[in-house]
This record gives C-alpha cells, sequence and structure tokens, in this order.
C-alpha cells in the first residue's frame, strides 16, 4: 500500500503547491503506516526530481514519453491510473486546481474509488476514513466518509503548509502502455505571461473592482503590488469591461487563488468572487459600502472609499519599509 502524489511541473520546475502536497502526503503516510511516491509525468531533470524528497517523497516516478507533453485528460488519467496500480496505491493525491478538478473524477470513476474535493485537513478518522473538506462557498465545513478501498483527494491549495521530513528520494523510470488514438489535444500555440508575478503563484494579491471606477485608476493597485512582491488581480465586472486582462480575474469562473495575504479594494464580495478567493489566509477589505457582501469574509475591514484609502496604505507601506 502507497499515496500516490501527482505532482505537477511547470516548464520543468515544481512550485510550492507540489511540495505542499507531499508535505501534507506524508503527515497523511504516518497515520496509514505507508509511504509517499510522487509521479511526475513531463521532462523534469533528476536534480529537481529529488527535491521532492525534502518534503517526504520516498520514489519519485518520472513519466517522460514524448507523447505525454501536453495536458490530455484522457491519456493523463490512463498514465496515473497505471502508476496506482503498479504501487498498490490506497490514497491518490490531486492539487485542487484546474489540472486535479480535470484529471480526479477521471480517475475516481476509472479505478471505482471515492472522490473527495477541496479537502482541508488531515483525516480525523481512518476507520472510517472521515476527511473535512469546506462547502457552500467555503461558509462551512463537512465532513465526509469514503468507504472504497481506493480513495482520491484533492487538496485545497494553500490548507496545509510546506513541511520539510527529508528522506532520499529514489528516481524511478516510468513507461507506461499509450494509447495514441487517446491523444486527443493539440496545442498550436502557447502565450505566457511575463515579467510579473504570476496569479498563482503569489503569496499576496492586491486586487480591484468597480469601486476603482476605471482602468485609469489601477496605477496604485499595481503600485502597491509591486511594493508588496505580489500580483496583481481584479473581479469579474472588471475583467468583462476589459479594464483587466482576462488572466487576472479571480472567482469561481476566472482563478481560484490561496495567498497569505489578499486585498480587495472596491470589490462588493459576490458569491462567485468570495468563491475564487475564499482559501485566502488573510482577506482584507476596502469598501465604501458597509454592508458589503466582502466583510463578512474578510478579516479586516475598512470602510471609506477605494481611491482615497489606497493611497494612505501605499504611504504607509513605504513608511514602513524605509524605517
Amino acid at each position: 500500500m502507497s499515496i500516490l502524489v501527482y505532482t505537477e511541473n511547470w516548464d520543468g520546475k515544481f512550485k510550492k503547491l507540489s511540495f505542499e502536497l507531499i508535505s501534507y502526503a506524508a503527515e497523511l503516510a504516518k497515520k496509514l503506516s505507508t509511504s509517499v511516491i510522487s509521479l511526475s509525468i513531463g521532462n523534469v531533470e533528476e536534480a529537481e526530481l529529488k527535491k521532492l524528497g525534502a518534503y517526504g517523497a520516498t520514489k519519485v516516478l518520472s513519466a517522460t514519453d514524448a507523447k505525454l507533453k501536453n495536458l490530455d485528460n484522457q491519456v493523463y488519467t490512463s498514465v496515473i491510473a497505471q502508476a496506482a496500480v503498479k504501487e498498490n496505491a490506497a490514497v491518490i493525491l490531486f492539487a485542487n486546481n484546474n489540472s486535479g478538478k480535470a484529471l480526479a473524477p477521471r480517475l475516481s470513476v476509472k479505478l471505482k474509488a471515492g472522490l473527495v474535493t477541496g479537502v482541508t485537513a488531515i483525516p480525523s478518522n481512518l476507520e472510517p476514513f472521515t476527511i473535512t473538506k469546506k462547502v457552500y462557498t467555503s461558509k462551512a465545513f463537512a465532513n465526509v466518509v469514503i468507504k472504497t478501498p481506493v480513495k482520491v483527494l484533492s487538496l485545497m491549495q494553500n490548507a496545509f503548509g510546506i513541511i520539510e521530513a527529508p528522506v532520499t528520494a529514489v528516481i524511478e523510470n516510468f513507461s507506461p502502455e499509450i494509447n495514441t488514438a487517446d491523444i486527443k489535444t493539440e496545442v498550436k500555440e502557447v502565450s505566457k505571461v511575463t515579467g510579473k508575478i504570476l496569479l498563482t503563484d503569489a503569496e499576496i494579491v492586491v486586487s480591484g473592482g468597480r469601486g476603482m471606477k476605471g482602468p485609469e485608476n489601477w496605477a496604485p493597485i499595481e503600485e502597491l503590488a509591486a511594493l508588496l512582491g505580489g500580483a496583481t488581480a481584479c473581479s469579474r465586472p472588471v475583467s468583462d469591461e476589459g479594464w483587466r486582462p482576462h488572466e487576472e480575474h479571480t472567482g469561481q469562473t476566472g482563478k481560484i487563488i490561496a495567498p497569505n495575504l489578499y486585498f480587495a479594494f472596491g470589490i462588493s464580495g459576490a458569491i462567485q468572487h468570495l468563491g475564487g478567493i475564499s482559501s485566502s489566509k488573510c482577506i482584507v477589505a476596502i469598501n465604501k459600502d458597509p454592508d458589503a457582501p466582502i466583510f463578512e469574509a474578510a478579516d479586516y475591514g475598512i470602510v471609506g472609499d477605494a481611491l482615497k484609502v489606497l493611497p494612505e496604505i501605499i504611504a504607509a507601506v513605504k513608511e514602513l519599509k524605509a524605517s
């Protein structure tokens, strides 16, 4: 028996998300008295693969077949299923990001395994296997029982943290059977944002809504983000109006993020937006409407005009950094 973790890489490098998954799996492995095995798909150098051992992965399966260059849900699901069978995995773990949301349900059906998405903690009980997840747009928690022998979980980002548990990771080449006829996805062009912190990787996010009044008022948002070493974001109405690029849109229909600190300037806090940012460790809301829904989710709130409060926060940050 083992715990299999799908560790996604970006251009051959692992990010915080992958290390958090291994950390979570290592803690779960202690309770199950088993080991953690990582599955890496794509070309990743051995030195990078071994980094997973710092967080508790005892073995890393490396699948480098050229046919796996691009994510294809059907093919990747087959590869992960083969790895799970090979390693007799009792638990298969994904990140609760776009890839995980696409792959975990498919794998659950393929292996006839119970699925819980968006888990936030280590199981509270093993017999029966009981695990906690957020429900109702993160307004409540549910304890879900899985009764199947094999279990598929996806972990909410920033829900567990990164914990070092150094072991020597054995790197093993993995050559799964791949049916070329199953490959339906063809990537013709890739356009990447450069010169800025990716929204999904940012520890600090400064976001704006319609309360910013227009695209001409966005310079202070960018300035505060730069001062704090963070990324910029926006609500859906802002991206729909063309004030900001769509890659900055956060919410249920945009990017799901979980930074340590999230600033919401002039964002009312519609349920769709809260669904994308509710896993943030700390939410600071600035809105002139004291009854705005964002204040119900915020850890700290300021009732005031975002355009007037923002310069004061920037000045305070500058003063703090200069001291």
